[in-house]
């Protein structure tokens, strides 16, 4: 089994393109330092470079080698293996590349610089994949440390079910995990799961049920669906409307997963290198509209905070702390009783939108219109908290308000600045039910290039105020 967080961290596409950029390094290394070899080994000196004449072999060398070690499970188990396992897997795979190398080299008459080379630059790179193994695991083991980082799992089954699994579970695993709660779901409604889920942000359920009825498990997996938590369970057949079934194993056991979120990939790992190139650019090209937001907020609202920050829920409902630039008079939270008693709510739902609140403050309504006031939750996305596109993040008072379980599931994705609702009229979605549509919609047909689609969409959103209050 691949550890889950590891892949919360590392992708193993991301491991891969790490590896053979390591791989060319390693050659690299081997080219600049060949003629002091040849010289320590008594050899004659050599006129060509080293790389020369050797650019197809390294084709085949670097993209070569990290599929061999994948071959090998490298990649597997990152924060249970052992120090001897992965050397052991190394020497392995790096065997293979040396006979498959060896044959490239024998057939097409390499002279000895080639060899030498060769030679030398699978070593290098045999002791940099090496390093850069010990560092993941080491990262990997450290931040599984810190329960911030531990995913929150509940135990579905009885005492005894449960004893047993968690007996068989290799330790690497238990590592990543907080057991939230072992729930014995033969002795307990599936109302209590449900509850258990939303008051604990639990991100997986793991259901160890050989004798409950096959009914109530059903209801415990749609419960799950529902909110968007997998659920991992040793059932053969079991239908879903949304999750899409999956099989794995864990503690050496078959499960069958349901997942309704999209599956780690190499295109959740290009969404991150996106947050985070995309977040810092909007802090250095938008200097000028934060300075102007600064200013403009001291001289319109003096003696209160510029920055404004509230509790909102995140991934799975787990509470993070936004900032927004101000655009309300002081003490705005504590007069929104008030405010819903004398004007009502615009929106059909828990979620709250009044289109002349007369909380916001003339430059407040400014920086609304143009968005402005969501700037600083770059920071947010710097820190892992949000997306650049993603739903909403709603504040925790809202979120305790909803009474359909399925609209939870818009918290099974990492919440952003922009989403399909931001280009779609904004506020002029008055129905909750709606913008929880196209929250799951987004949700379901995620991909990389629907985050792109809406990033380019959202430019003229902002600029024409499309939807803004």
């Amino acid at each position: 089994m691949r550890e889950r967080g590891a892949k919360q961290h590392f992708s193993i596409q991301a491991l891969q393109i790490c590896d053979a950029f390591l791989v060319w390094l390693g050659f690299v290394i081997a080219a600049a330092i060949h003629g002091p070899i040849r010289q320590q080994l008594g050899m004659s000196p050599s006129s060509e470079s080293g790389l020369e004449g050797m650019t197809w072999i390294i084709f085949i060398v670097v993209p070569l080698t990290p599929l061999v070690l994948e071959r090998f499970g490298f990649y597997d188990r990152l924060l249970s293996r052992q120090r001897f396992q992965s050397v052991s897997m190394l020497f392995r795979a790096m065997l293979t590349v040396i006979l498959i190398i060896t044959l490239v080299v024998v057939f097409g008459k390499y002279s000895e610089t080639r060899r030498l080379v060769l030679g030398s630059g699978l070593l290098f790179s045999s002791i940099l994949l090496w390093v850069r193994s010990r560092v993941t695991t080491r990262f990997l083991r450290s931040r599984a440390a810190s329960e911030g980082y531990l995913e929150r799992v509940v135990l579905a089954g009885t005492t005894e079910e449960t004893g047993a699994f968690l007996e068989d579970l290799e330790s690497g695993v238990l590592e990543t995990w907080k057991i939230v709660e072992h729930f014995d779901l033969e002795a307990r409604a599936v109302d209590e799961l449900d509850e258990l889920i939303k008051k604990e942000s639990v991100q997986r359920v793991v259901f160890l049920t050989g004798h409950a009825e096959f009914e109530r498990v059903a209801r415990a997996v749609e419960t799950c669906e529902v909110q968007g938590v997998e659920a991992w369970i040793g059932a053969t057949f079991l239908r879903t409307q949304v999750a899409r079934p999956s099989f794995d194993a864990v503690g050496g056991r078959p499960m069958l997963v349901f997942r309704s979120t999209p599956e780690l990939s190499w295109q959740l790992f290009a969404k991150k290198l996106v947050d985070v190139f995309g977040a810092l650019a909007l802090v250095v090209f938008g200097a000028p509209f934060w300075i102007a937001a600064i200013i403009g907020i001291k001289l319109a609202s003096p003696g209160a905070p510029v920055i404004f920050t509230q509790q909102r829920a995140g991934l799975y409902g787990k509470p993070f702390r936004i900032y927004k630039f101000r655009t309300m008079v002081p003490d705005a939270d504590r007069m929104l009783e008030e405010i819903k008693e004398e004007h009502g709510n615009e929106v059909d739902g828990p979620a709250f939108k009044l289109a002349s609140d007369p909380r916001i403050f003339p430059f407040g309504k400014f920086l609304r219109k143009f968005s402005i006031d969501e700037l600083p939750q770059m920071i947010n996305v710097l820190k892992g908290e949000m997306s650049l596109v993603g739903p909403r993040p709603l504040p925790l008072h809202e979120i305790e308000a909803i009474e359909k379980s399925s609209h939870r599931r818009r918290l099974s994705m990492k919440p952003g600045v922009t989403c399909l609702w931001q280009i779609s009229g904004r506020s002029d979605i008055t129905d909750f039910d709606e913008w929880v549509k196209l929250d799951v919609a987004y949700i379901d047909r995620w991909s990389i290039w629907e985050d792109f689609r809406i990033l380019i969409k959202t430019v003229p959103a902002v600029l024409f105020s499309k939807g803004a209050r």
